[in-house]
């Protein structure tokens, strides 16, 4: 596992070669020169981490919930599938009920001008139940020990869920405020102890695009998506209803009166009572007759309601020009990315995180996503050997518990029956 690793060495190689190759004509010689220059400058990695030896000393966990005693603890894992140990060895949460904080650095850069591509790895060993598992890129920290929720970030991307409310966050900073997508992502983070591939592209034309296991949930704009700017238009503040508005779609009908002998009344005083011979009215107070329910009642009543002939409908304001609104054609852009991060809250951990990859080179991200497409077809193939395992054990291990039931039965049963 390395940091900043550069598959495009090996095309560097192959230009030499080819410069140095007396066969080849000058003109085409010069071509490939400047071929392999654009190819070198057209993109780079800024940061990647694939968790081999030494993965300790590139990151540095956070303080944050230390002294609380609520920090969860991070551990070296390939988890229970894998094709090769080493290779797919991860870092994984591996307490319950924690905070998991860690961060690692890179040199600082801006995405000014260029593609950003954001993409990793995760696995959930089982059901997270509440807790998150995105990460946060953001500007370069100056104690990465003090990471955590208080911290200011640039972007934060990945799968949160708790309980029935569950998406994949996409937050962007604007202006020291953290903006939140208007609608939820889909959240894909199904599939117990299989991995899945966040992938986001933040385009410099204001448009982001976001793909799990190579698959497209999202693609659309920054200016409409999320609210960082002011709105373009607002009510008018100075148009009024008319008082003579009418906004009431149904009236009382006027001619509509009550019958002169309609019945309000659910009891009655029972006429047929008599004063009991024995009631004396100093001990037993005045005799009242008692109530019964009122064959002629006919509930409460209500006028007939019928359509308002005045009626003009909803009223709302004008809309007029927002004089606050100003446009912005790089919210895109950030002057410093400096860190990524972990900072997480875990009711179940055992999640895993694995290939992670900063770059404005789509082919440099897609070499990492192949490293997810083998291990998600190895995790396939054990997952459904053990859900057919499963299927095909719970015949046998029904019977075998009916039999252990009878013959606890048996054994539960008095001497005098036995005989």
């Amino acid at each position: 596992g390395t940091v900043g690793s550069n598959t495009k060495a090996d095309h560097r190689t192959s230009f030499a070669v080819l410069w140095l190759s007396p066969h080849l004509p000058a003109m085409m010689r010069r071509g490939a020169l400047c071929m392999s220059l654009v190819g070198v400058a057209s993109g780079k990695i800024y940061f990647s981490e694939t968790f081999g030896d030494g993965w300790e000393s590139r990151w540095t966990p956070s303080k944050w919930k230390e002294s609380e005693g609520t920090a969860g603890k991070w551990v070296a894992s390939a988890g229970k599938w894998f094709s090769d140990e080493v290779e797919d060895k991860g870092i994984q949460t591996s307490e319950d009920s924690k905070f998991f904080g860690l961060s690692a650095g890179f040199d600082s850069f801006s995405n000014e001008g260029k593609e950003l591509i954001i993409q990793y790895q995760a696995k959930y060993e089982k059901d997270v139940e509440c807790g998150g598992g995105y990460v946060k890129i953001g500007p370069k920290m100056s104690d990465a020990t003090t990471f955590g929720d208080p911290t200011g970030y640039n972007i934060m991307f990945g799968p949160d869920k708790c309980g029935y409310t569950k998406r994949t966050h996409l937050i962007f900073n604007y202006k020291g405020k953290n903006v939140l997508k208007k609608s939820d992502l889909a959240y894909k983070q199904e599939g117990e102890g299989t991995s899945h591939l966040y992938r986001l592209v933040v385009k410099p034309d204001n448009t982001v695009l976001v793909e799990i296991d190579e698959e497209k949930i999202y693609e659309g704009s920054l200016k409409e998506d999320w609210e960082m700017l002011a709105a373009k238009e607002i009510s008018d503040p100075d148009d009024k209803k008319p008082s003579d508005w009418v906004d009431d779609s149904m009236m009382d009908d006027p001619e509509d009166k009550k019958p002169a002998d309609w019945v309000e009344e659910k009891r009655m005083v029972d006429t047929d009572a008599k004063k009991p011979d024995d009631w004396d009215d100093e001990e037993d107070g005045e005799w009242e007759a008692p109530t019964k329910d009122n064959p002629g009642y006919k509930g409460d009543w209500s006028v007939k309601r019928i359509s308002n002939p005045g009626y003009k409908g909803f009223w709302e304001a004008k809309k007029i020009a927002n004089p606050e609104y100003v446009d912005e054609e790089a919210l895109y852009s950030y002057a410093d990315f400096g860190f990524i991060g972990f900072d997480l809250w875990q009711v179940k951990g055992g999640t895993i995180f694995d290939n992670i990859i900063i770059t404005d080179d789509k082919s440099e991200a897609d070499a990492f996503a192949k490293k997810w497409k083998a291990l998600s077809e190895v995790e396939a193939a054990k997952k459904k050997e053990e859900d057919e395992a499963k299927k095909a054990e719970t015949p046998e291990t029904k019977s075998e518990d009916k039999e252990d039931d009878d013959d606890d039965a048996e054994d539960d049963k008095p001497d005098s029956e036995e005989m």
